[in-house]
């Protein structure tokens, strides 16, 4: 039996990893960060019926002695790195965390699995962020990178660290530049969430507006359960590499506002309010992944819909609304 270990395995990501490996026989260990409850920091998993089946062991990215001290008792095969402070937002207003976290957590990380002597394969988790102020109308895992907040500099430190371990000591170490990936799971603070949320409330009559920033910008959306198979793929290749992963669908945030009311029978102009405090200092206003390699490479591509996606996500909202009105 393989054992992996998930950094981050208590959010959208971790979550849906851990189903997809304990699906394939593995025993699954998560690093648990103490920052609350229990039963709040198992939500995810618990939604997905997994909670009883993955041991959790604490420690926290920037303490490398935790690490270290996991790694020996764990022995992972696999390590999947996918904690960070993974919000553009907030890494604005706390830079030095998102960048201690987000970046120097990745090298801690790395290089606990090099002192330990483990030759387990790593993943680490990039992001299409990095691309920021895009170099090519379609981005690829040749375009240059072009951060755009701290978060996204925080990943390309994390991302370059990532190929220096590899080149440098030999180690099966991979990242995936993922694009945007959402999924019922996602964090109400996230702008896709923060949609699908406000339309089964405003359904509802919990409310009667939806407060957004930038509705221009345009992201390449994909499902988080489909991108964590390319995480898994990564690391059963011979050899470790880069591999963007996207959808090649590329999509305004209005767009999305119009499928996610569309769907319970509401126009969103009705709704959506524009409010200059969710604008960004610095905006990223396009992404559009090409996931040529992967496909081709990996045999990777996407499953789920954009349509499908968010209407699982509507659905998902609607559900814990009336759960909590108690219809």
């Amino acid at each position: 039996m393989k054992t992996c270990l998930i950094t981050g395995i208590t959010g959208q990501d971790g979550a849906y990893l851990a189903q997809l490996l304990l699906g394939k026989g593995y025993r699954v260990v998560g690093l648990l960060r103490r920052s609350a409850s229990s039963d709040i920091v198992g939500e995810r998993m618990r939604w997905l019926g997994i909670l009883d089946d993955v041991e959790l062991m604490d420690g926290n990215l920037i303490d490398i002695s935790s690490i270290i001290r996991v790694i020996q008792q764990a022995k992972p095969d696999e390590v999947y790195n996918l904690a960070a402070q993974s919000f553009v937002a907030a890494s604005w207003n706390q830079p030095l965390l998102t960048g201690e976290v987000t970046g120097m957590g990745a090298v801690n990380l790395l290089e606990a699995v090099r002192i330990t002597g483990l030759t387990a394969r790593v993943y680490q988790a990039s992001s299409s962020e990095m691309f920021g102020l895009i170099q090519q109308p379609v981005q690829n895992e040749k375009t240059p990178f072009y951060p755009r907040s701290p978060y996204a500099a925080a990943k390309l430190y994390a991302h370059w660290m990532t190929v220096n371990y590899r080149e440098s000591f030999g180690m099966h170490a991979s990242s995936g530049i993922l694009f945007n990936h959402e999924s019922p799971l996602r964090g109400i603070e996230f702008v896709t969430r923060k949609v699908t949320d406000g339309v089964a409330r405003i359904k509802l009559g919990l409310a009667k507006e939806l407060p957004l920033g930038n509705l221009e910008a345009k992201r390449d959306w994909g499902h988080a359960r489909d991108y964590v198979r390319a995480m898994w793929l990564m690391l059963q290749q011979e050899k470790p590499d880069d591999y963007v992963v996207a959808t090649g669908r590329t999509t305004s945030i209005r767009e999305f506002c119009r499928i996610a009311f569309a769907y319970v029978g509401l126009n969103y102009e009705d709704h959506v309010v524009t409010k200059q405090q969710f604008l960004r200092p610095a905006e990223v206003d396009v992404l559009h992944g090409d996931a040529a390699k992967a496909r081709t490479v990996l045999g990777w591509q996407p499953e789920t819909s954009l349509e499908e996606m968010i209407a699982e996500m509507v659905e998902a909202d609607l559900a814990r609304h009336r759960a909590k009105m108690g219809r």
